[in-house]
């Protein structure tokens, strides 16, 4: 149990003073943490100059990306989700008027900013679109003819669509409540949004044609962690959230993260189950075996889709580790069974989204 329960005093943080570089030219990226937008001057006819702020945790540096011009339209906005390093912004004066734009991307033209308008926002019967759980995309470009983009709001409503090509929103109804506490993602394997349900049972997908009903898939569990039955109980009292992810090989996890309530240092447990492909059923059925060792592998999960990253690829990154981003950045390294919390100097994250690798 030792290795399981990630208790405060196995907390541990990281003190020292992380290396700021200020000014950075880049061909690629690691994963990176946003952090924050700062102006340094205002353009004739509204646009801003200024630079994007990153945490690079495979280097253990703040990046300043210097230089980049921002329309007013996107001062004017609020970003309220990031998915495929494409940051969803929302106007302040009217949250039904949105659009995606490059300005987080690392990579990004710093004079040329994309930004890509969506339909306007529409709420259904018993939906809203004030509040936003997270956003996922199908694609890592909106331009592409099948790309896809999806938003997962409060409550029960999910909505979709083609940018530049749907002039309105294709609306659904979440068909179970609770939907808050699991983020939607998007598998290239499959090419489908999942959703895990509520329970965490059960894993909810639609396809990219939004004119089908949403497919269910059991989730079985046949093995679980040996725990005292205090501790299942402590853990029933927690928060948890059920993370669907894949790696870049195609492989799925569920992620199950357990805090307790009104606690700045957030995670108590963090439990991984791989899924066994060659015992999926006729039905659909779904093995999920808990397990401690996902090789070399790093997962990130924050306020945005989950996804997954070859810890050799992005030297710095620590093998068979979880990269979480909610009341501060923390590493979960399953082997050790620990929780390492990042303290950054001087600087909330703003926008809490882990953006993966990019190149050019």
């Amino acid at each position: 149990m030792s290795q399981l329960l990630f208790r405060l005093s196995k907390l541990s943080s990281r003190n020292k003073n992380v290396f700021v570089q200020k000014s950075v030219r880049l061909l690629s990226t690691s994963p990176c943490l946003t952090l924050c937008f700062v102006w340094d001057e205002l353009l004739e006819g509204g646009s801003y100059i200024g630079k994007a702020v990153f945490y690079d945790p495979a280097k253990d540096k703040i990046h300043h990306v210097p230089g980049k011009t921002i329309p007013q339209e996107l001062a004017n906005s609020k970003m309220m989700g990031s998915s495929q390093g494409w940051g969803f912004f929302s106007q302040r004066s009217n949250h039904n008027s949105v659009c995606i734009s490059d300005q987080f991307n690392p990579l990004s033209s710093s004079s040329k900013i994309k930004m890509i308008p969506l339909p306007p926002l529409t709420s259904m019967l018993f939906g809203q679109t004030k509040v936003v759980c997270n956003v996922a995309m199908s694609s890592s470009s909106p331009h592409e003819e099948d790309c896809v983009v999806a938003i997962k709001f409060f409550g029960r409503q999910l909505s979709m669509c083609k940018p530049g090509r749907d002039l309105y929103w294709t609306n659904r109804l979440i068909p179970f409540d609770c939907a808050e506490n699991s983020n939607l993602m998007y598998s290239k394997r499959d090419q489908r949004f999942y959703l895990p349900a509520a329970g965490g049972n059960y894993l909810c997908s639609w396809d990219l044609n939004f004119d089908n009903d949403p497919k269910f898939n059991e989730l079985v569990f046949p093995n679980f962690p040996d725990m005292p039955q205090s501790t299942w109980e402590a853990l029933d009292s927690c928060i948890r959230e059920d993370h669907w992810v894949e790696s870049p090989s195609g492989q799925s996890f569920l992620v199950k993260l357990y805090s307790r309530v009104g606690s700045k240092a957030a995670t108590v447990m963090v439990l991984v189950f791989r899924e066994e492909e060659d015992q999926v059923t006729a039905k659909g059925t779904r093995n999920m075996c808990y397990t401690q060792d996902i090789g070399d592998l790093c997962i990130f999960l924050s306020k945005n889709d989950p996804f997954c990253v070859v810890a050799s690829s992005c030297p710095g990154l620590i093998p068979n580790s979880i990269y979480m981003m909610d009341h501060s950045i923390a590493i979960c390294e399953l082997t050790k069974g620990t929780v390492t919390r990042i303290d950054l100097p001087d600087i909330f994250p703003l926008f809490p989204f882990w953006i993966p690798p990019c190149s050019v």
